[in-house]
């Protein structure tokens, strides 16, 4: 059974061309556009194009100079089919045959199987005349190309605006969110307090359910406005001497509740402290508030959580390891890019936008570290088969940070 390329957008025509040499026996491969047909030529190696020379994207003729390029391709015949087209250019190109339309349904399986078996029209033409074609058709391809530039920096330039529009909607957004969100974190932590009057249990646990929910709100508000300076690549960073084992640890608790609530078994390894540093130690703990939730939200009910902290020679490294189901190794990487999720569907068993471990990121390597992600890790002598971060930051973080998001 011979296999046939034809490239038509017409889907009437497509459609007569395959019940003829389907008839026959013929596999028939559609491909509607120029770089369609170029693609499937290429990957399929048809035994026979039939291309029209009319068809959007590239057009027959460039089509037929591509393929002619091709080594792999060099013995494949290339047949235009088509209505309004010049013969002798085709010829020019590189095609071995013409088939005019309207086609001869009576004649055309005849002969098409003629040109799979070797034959070829002859075609006879000076070279003069042939270069001429050749030089014409040149200029129309210079031409195409120049039109194709100007439209895709015209779409490069309505790209950057979006872009641009975009990160200032994040800012203003920032914006218009934090300023109300402030009053609201301040009169609720002052009921709480019970600074404005005295409380029952069931409005005490009522309250603290509207704590749980603002402090949500503002994690996420956080996260947008680390977003709009993750885009623009002008993160704040505060540095100033703290302990990495002491903010460690506190990143530990705040997420205590959490692993309880799940039941996790959390192993700890660390060293004595302490463990003297100079950075953005609420960047940093931010950061590990990251690892941290993605390590709670991805491990199963009653699982184990694994956080070890390791002294390098010029850094500090906490890994944050988990039994969970891990992270398939094509999209170690894609992890950290913003907005992306293993599974970004609206029905999806987590929370999240999917900008945390990109945030995370940006943070480990403007306090001049960086995070690694890697498969399965030990810690406390257990070895965990899930994911397993591993965040590093300098002793001494730079105060110029060069480069920190790519």
């Amino acid at each position: 059974m011979s296999r046939v390329l034809h490239i038509e957008d017409d889907p009437r025509n497509r459609l007569l061309v395959r019940k003829l040499l389907a008839a026959e026996g013929h596999e028939v491969i559609d491909a509607i556009d120029g770089l369609e047909g170029v693609r499937s030529a290429l990957t399929l190696q048809p035994d026979l194009v039939l291309v029209d020379l009319n068809i959007p994207g590239l057009d027959g003729f460039e089509v037929t100079l591509r393929l002619r390029s091709e080594p792999s391709l060099s013995g494949v015949p290339i047949v235009a089919i088509t209505a309004e087209g010049d013969r002798d250019t085709s010829f020019a190109v590189g095609c071995d045959g013409f088939i005019q339309k309207p086609i001869d349904a009576r004649s055309f399986a005849t002969l098409v199987r003629s040109y799979i078996s070797g034959h070829r029209e002859p075609y006879t033409s000076s070279a003069d005349a042939t270069g001429e074609r050749l030089r014409v058709q040149s200029h129309r391809i210079v031409a195409h190309l120049e039109q194709k530039v100007a439209e895709l920096s015209l779409a490069n330039e309505r790209l950057r605006e979006v872009e641009r529009l975009r990160t200032e909607f994040y800012r203003n957004m920032s914006h218009e969110l934090a300023t109300p969100m402030t009053p609201i974190v301040g009169y609720l932590r002052m009921l709480l307090d019970e600074e404005l009057g005295s409380l029952d249990k069931p409005q005490v646990k009522a309250l603290r359910a509207m704590d749980d929910c603002v402090r949500r709100l503002r994690s996420t508000l956080d996260n947008l406005i680390d977003v709009t300076g993750l885009e623009t690549g002008k993160m704040r960073f505060f540095h100033r001497d703290y302990d990495f084992l002491d903010t460690v640890r506190r990143a530990l608790a705040a997420y205590a509740d959490a692993f309880a609530e799940r039941q996790l078994v959390l192993l700890e390894e660390m060293p004595r402290g302490p463990l003297p540093a100079y950075g953005d130690s609420d960047r940093l703990a931010r950061a590990m508030h990251q690892v941290m939730d993605n390590a709670c939200k991805f491990t199963p009910h009653g699982g184990i959580v694994g956080v070890k902290v390791q002294l390098l020679e010029a850094h500090y490294e906490v890994l944050v390891a988990d039994s969970g189901s891990g992270i398939p190794p094509e999209r170690a990487e894609r992890v950290f890019d913003p907005f992306y999720q293993i599974d970004g569907s609206p029905t999806r068993a987590h929370g999240g936008v999917g900008v945390g471990l990109a945030i995370a990121r940006r943070v480990a390597r403007g306090l001049g570290g960086d995070i690694k992600l890697a498969s399965g890790a030990t810690v406390e002598g257990m070895y965990l088969t899930g994911a397993a971060f591993a965040l590093t930051v300098a002793k001494r973080a730079p105060t110029v940070v060069l480069d920190a998001s790519n």
